[in-house]
C-alpha cells in the first residue's frame, strides 16, 4: 500500500469533519471571475488537511467533540495554510501548486499577493465569530512566527545555517501553525492544552520529511539556495546526500518525541490512527 493509500485510510477516520472544512473553505469567497473560480479550484484541490485531521484525530483520542466552532477553527487554519502557501508561490515564482497553474502565474505577483491578503481576512472573519481574545492572540502571535521564519530564510539564501538556526526557523515558520491549530482546539474544548510539544514536534518533523522528500526529487530547495538539514549535515551543497541518513534519524527523533508525548491517552482507535500517522511519515 502507498503512502497516499496508507494517509487517506488515516483521513477517512474523520472523513465527514475534513469534508465540513473543505466546504467552509469556499463558502463565503465572493470575488470576481475567473478568480473566484480559480480560487475554488486551489481550495477544493486534493491536499492532505494535515492539520485539520492532527487536530481532530487528538480531540477524539482524548475523549473530546468536534463541535461547529471545532470546524470554523480549523477552517481558519485551513485559510491562513493556503494564503501563506499563495505568497510562498509570489516569492518562490512556483508556476504550479496541485496539479494547477499558480495564481501569480495566471494573474501576476500583484493579484496573487492581494489574493492571499483576501484569504486572510476570512479567516480574521471568523476569527471574530470565534469570539475569543485569547485565539485571536493565538492567531497574532503565529502570524508573526511564519512571516519572522520566512524573513529569517530569504536572508540566510546561499548561507549553510546551524541545525539549531534550521530547526528554530522550522518552528516559526510550519510547526507554530500546528501548536495553534491543535491547542487552539483544546482552547475551544476548555480542555487543558498538555499539547504544545506534541504539535510542535510533530510539526517540525513533517517540514523535515518534506525537506527530504524535496532533496531527493526536485531539488528545488537547493536551488533557490535554501539548505536545509541534508547540506547542514553535509557541510556542502554537492554532498548533500552525505546528509540523509543523519536527518533520517533527526526526524526519527522528532517523530519519537511527538509519541512520547500521547503515550498517556487511553488507547483508543483514534489514538491508534495518531500512532499510524506518525510512523508513516517516520518510515516513508
Amino acid at each position: 500500500m502507498s503512502f497516499n493509500e496508507k494517509y487517506a485510510k488515516i483521513l477517512n477516520i474523520v472523513k465527514d469533519e475534513i469534508e465540513q472544512v473543505t466546504a467552509g473553505l469556499t463558502s463565503d469567497i465572493e470575488v470576481e471571475e475567473p478568480l473566484k473560480s480559480k480560487l475554488f479550484a486551489l481550495l477544493n484541490a486534493p491536499s492532505k488537511h494535515i492539520r485539520p485531521l492532527v487536530s481532530f484525530l487528538y480531540l477524539k483520542a482524548s475523549g473530546l467533540n468536534i463541535d461547529e466552532k471545532q470546524i470554523l477553527l480549523q477552517t481558519t487554519i485551513e485559510l491562513v495554510h493556503n494564503a501563506s502557501l499563495i505568497h510562498d508561490d509570489v516569492i518562490d515564482e512556483s508556476g504550479q501548486r496541485r496539479n494547477l497553474n499558480t495564481l501569480n502565474k495566471e494573474f501576476g505577483n500583484k493579484l496573487a499577493v492581494i489574493s492571499g491578503d483576501y484569504l486572510l481576512s476570512k479567516a480574521l472573519d471568523n476569527l471574530i465569530k470565534l469570539n475569543s481574545i485569547r485565539l485571536i492572540t493565538m492567531f497574532s502571535n503565529t502570524l508573526a512566527s511564519m512571516s519572522e521564519g520566512e524573513i529569517k530564510q530569504q536572508f540566510a539564501k546561499y548561507t549553510i545555517p546551524t541545525i539549531d538556526q534550521y530547526i528554530d526557523k522550522t518552528t516559526q515558520k510550519t510547526a507554530k501553525l500546528f501548536e495553534t491549530a491543535l491547542c487552539g482546539s483544546l482552547l475551544i474544548a476548555n480542555s487543558p492544552y498538555g499539547a504544545e510539544q506534541f504539535a510542535r514536534n510533530f510539526g517540525i518533523a513533517f517540514q523535515i520529511r518534506d525537506d527530504l522528500i524535496n532533496i531527493k526529487t526536485t531539488k528545488s530547495d537547493i536551488n533557490d539556495g535554501i539548505y536545509t538539514a541534508p547540506v547542514i549535515y553535509a557541510g556542502n551543497i554537492e554532498n548533500y546526500e552525505n546528509g540523509i541518513e543523519k536527518t533520517q534519524i533527526l526526524l526519527n527523533n522528532y517523530i519519537d518525541n511527538a509519541y512520547n508525548t500521547i503515550k498517556y491517552i487511553e488507547n483508543n482507535k483514534y489514538k491508534s490512527a495518531l500512532t499510524e500517522l506518525l510512523g508513516l511519515i517516520k518510515n516513508e
